[in-house]
């Protein structure tokens, strides 16, 4: 097993003059497909996507070698906590109103 995390292969926003919240303090931009390529380079049979924003997963199966599937996909609902719900109290009960 092989794993990368968000800022692996990271880009600093500097390099594209991209605003940064902080000038004193490096930012990185993600990079999904350097993270596609070092599973490549790792030669992983299966990608499985946890917690990736929606968009970059594309990037990233588009580049991967391996057959990709997401289990949890990160969005702003959830600000940026894409398994919140599953231990949420709130989402639970709204879930449990509607079966």
């Amino acid at each position: 097993m092989v794993s990368v995390c968000c800022k692996v292969c990271g880009i600093e926003k500097k390099d594209f003059k991209l605003q940064q919240i902080s000038s004193e303090r490096q930012e990185v931009m993600c990079n999904p497909a350097g993270q596609a390529r070092l599973l490549n380079d790792a030669k992983t049979q299966l990608n499985v996507l946890c917690g990736l924003c929606v968009g970059h997963d594309a990037i990233f199966s588009k580049v991967s070698e391996a057959p990709v599937t997401t289990l949890i996909a990160k969005d702003r609902v959830l600000a940026y906590n894409p398994a919140g719900a599953i231990y949420s109290r709130y989402i639970r009960e709204r879930f449990q109103e509607t079966a």
